[in-house]
């Protein structure tokens, strides 16, 4: 049995005291011993929430990363300083990072290989845009990024890492995938992960993100592949993302 994971991705909202108050108010939430909660908050926060939420079940993490251990890159932050900061998770490739700052599939790996070697987990988001989902690209885009995102990382490491989905035409639009379709994509992942690794990444936790509401995380968790959600604007209020954490699986 995979043990879900809900996930926040505050992106760059909230400021560190109004992150300290959200994460004193996410504490409050009765903890669930079947499925674990992460926030992923704007390096300014990181450690502010990291102390309010310590050892209260719930992790922290970053929502990027620069693949070096130090040196002379003016404004970025490596795996170690997120590490000591309170962070046990970083996000890896989210399209905002692909189609924003243009981060490539081989510059997403190498955050990857770093990450898991500072002793942390990556969530390397895959997912298409809406051009590449009209012409039939989805299976063939969501492979590539998969290959080259996880190129680093053996078998003995998989397990390590979390995969998330997410549909780049689904994300801050309103619009989702259906349960259905996210579920199609979700074995897909899951299918390819297992040509490369064998039984090895039979415990890999495979998340869907773009859109997840309140109104669509009970069907959506139903699915028997999608093993948690990457949540965006619903995890930035309590009252929705406590929703999501307590999401109903029939």
């Amino acid at each position: 049995m995979i043990k879900p994971l809900i996930a926040g991705n505050w992106k760059m909202y909230k400021t560190p005291s109004e992150a300290e108050l959200f994460a004193l108010e996410l504490k409050k939430i009765s903890k669930q011993n079947d499925r674990d909660v992460l926030v992923c908050v704007p390096f300014p926060s990181l450690m502010v929430v990291s102390k309010v939420l310590k050892d209260s079940g719930i992790f922290v993490g970053a929502q990027n990363v620069y693949p070096a251990k130090e040196g002379a890159f003016t404004g970025e932050v490596s795996p170690f300083m997120i590490k000591d900061a309170g962070a046990s998770f970083v996000i890896c490739g989210h399209s905002e990072r692909r189609q924003i700052f243009k981060e490539t599939d081989q510059f997403i790996s190498e955050k990857v290989k770093s990450v898991v070697e500072c002793g942390m987990t990556p969530i390397l988001c895959v997912g298409e845009t809406l051009q590449q989902n009209e012409k039939g690209e989805t299976f063939s885009v969501v492979e590539s990024q998969l290959k080259t995102g996880l190129q680093h990382i053996s078998s003995a490491l998989i397990n390590n890492v979390v995969i998330a989905y997410e549909p780049v035409w689904a994300i801050g639009t309103g619009k989702n995938a259906t349960p259905q379709q996210a579920q199609q994509v979700h074995s897909f992942i899951k299918s390819v992960l297992e040509k490369i690794y064998g039984g090895s990444s039979k415990m890999l936790r495979v998340l869907y993100g773009g859109s997840v509401k309140p109104e669509n995380i009970d069907e959506l968790m139903t699915q028997p592949d999608i093993n948690g959600v990457l949540v965006g604007g619903a995890s930035l209020k309590i009252e929705s993302f406590s929703r999501i954490i307590s999401f109903k699986k029939n």
